[in-house]
């Protein structure tokens, strides 16, 4: 899952060696869907990780906020760390199955559940659901940026979106690539004035 080089080097720089502390994970699996399997590791740093594949060895790293991340971790303390049931046992249509995991010196705690009524497990799929949205954005800019620049604009478009619906996450991410974009002229007009009004939004964003 590489991404140009721009982006590499400031998501090396965000993100540090792997601590050793409390980590979180969640992957989903539903075929049929796009993706149909998908894994987010965050660290209690903020430090995180996305991938697609299972035998992925260069995910997709970067960085939340304190606030995103200690929300995340938080919540998962209201569920006991994963250490009870979370499944409904409702009959409702297949809905992916998800799989919480909580590892912090020596423990392990785990959840699978299609569909769930607790309301802090569905707050918790929700926040993982909102990074999996915003990193798949962030390939699809990345395409789009390298491949197909009569694209850019519609995928700049589709962050707005996440960003209106406030389902956008670690914007700092976009950055380099949004930068690119309204310094390099052979990208349409609007597509540049676009990437660099949503570049100085997120710049104004507290840290």
């Amino acid at each position: 899952m590489r991404l140009c080089a721009g982006v590499l080097l400031v998501t090396a720089a965000l993100v540090a060696a792997e601590p050793d502390g409390p980590r979180l994970s969640y992957s989903k699996s539903f075929p049929g869907a796009s993706p149909p399997w998908f894994e987010i590791t965050v660290e209690k740093t903020g430090a995180a990780q996305y991938k697609e594949d299972p035998k992925e060895e260069d995910p997709l790293k970067f960085q939340l906020t304190d606030a995103e991340s200690s929300q995340m971790f938080d919540l998962a303390g209201k569920l006991d760390h994963f250490s009870r049931k979370l499944e409904s046992g409702l009959k409702v249509a297949n809905m992916g199955m998800k799989t919480f995991r909580y590892e912090a010196d020596g423990h392990v705690g785990e959840a699978k559940f299609n569909y769930s009524e607790n309301p802090e497990a569905r707050a918790l799929s929700d926040a993982f659901e909102r990074i999996s949205e915003t990193e798949r954005s962030l390939m699809v800019l990345d395409r789009a940026v390298r491949f197909d620049k009569l694209g850019v604009q519609d995928a700049i478009l589709r962050i707005e979106i996440l960003r209106d619906q406030k389902r956008l996450v670690a914007a700092d991410q976009f950055l380099p690539l949004l930068d690119r974009v309204v310094k390099n002229e052979s990208f349409l007009h609007i597509a540049r004035e676009r990437a660099a009004g949503l570049a100085d939004w997120i710049r104004a964003q507290p840290k």
